[in-house]
C-alpha cells in the first residue's frame, strides 16, 4: 500500500478527521483547523491577509447551531477528501498529499525554527 493513501478515514462532524496512513503513522485534523487550512482559493487569500495583517477580521465561522461543522464528506476519486462545512463553505477538495503536508502534527513550530538557527 502506498504510504501517502490512507488506510482508513474517520469523520466525526463536530470534532475532526482522524486518518491512519498507509505507512501506519496518523494524523488528526480539527474541523476548524481544516476549515481554516482550506485549499480553496477565498481561503488560500484570507491565509495570506493573515500573515500580513494579524488583526484581520476572521469570518464567523459558524453554521445554523452557532459552532462549525462537517455536514458532509465525500471521497474524490482515490485521491482526495470534499468536506462540506456547516457556513456554507463546500468547494474545497482536500488531497492526500495537501493533508499529509499540513499535518498539524508535523508543522514545524517557532522553537524548532530557533533550534535549526544555534
Amino acid at each position: 500500500m502506498d504510504p501517502n493513501q490512507p488506510r482508513h478515514l474517520d469523520l466525526k462532524k463536530d470534532k475532526g478527521l482522524a486518518i491512519e496512513w498507509g505507512d501506519g503513522t496518523s494524523s488528526y485534523y480539527s474541523i476548524g483547523y481544516l476549515r481554516k487550512m482550506s485549499p480553496a482559493a477565498d481561503a488560500r487569500h484570507l491565509r495570506e491577509q493573515m500573515e500580513k495583517n494579524p488583526l484581520t477580521i476572521l469570518p464567523s465561522g459558524s453554521g445554523r447551531s452557532g459552532a462549525l461543522v462537517a455536514d458532509s464528506a465525500e471521497l474524490v476519486g482515490n485521491y482526495a477528501i470534499k468536506i462540506h462545512f456547516s457556513d456554507g463553505h463546500s468547494s474545497a477538495i482536500y488531497s492526500f498529499a495537501y493533508l499529509r503536508k499540513i499535518d498539524p502534527d508535523r508543522q514545524p513550530t517557532d522553537q524548532d525554527a530557533e533550534e535549526e538557527a544555534d
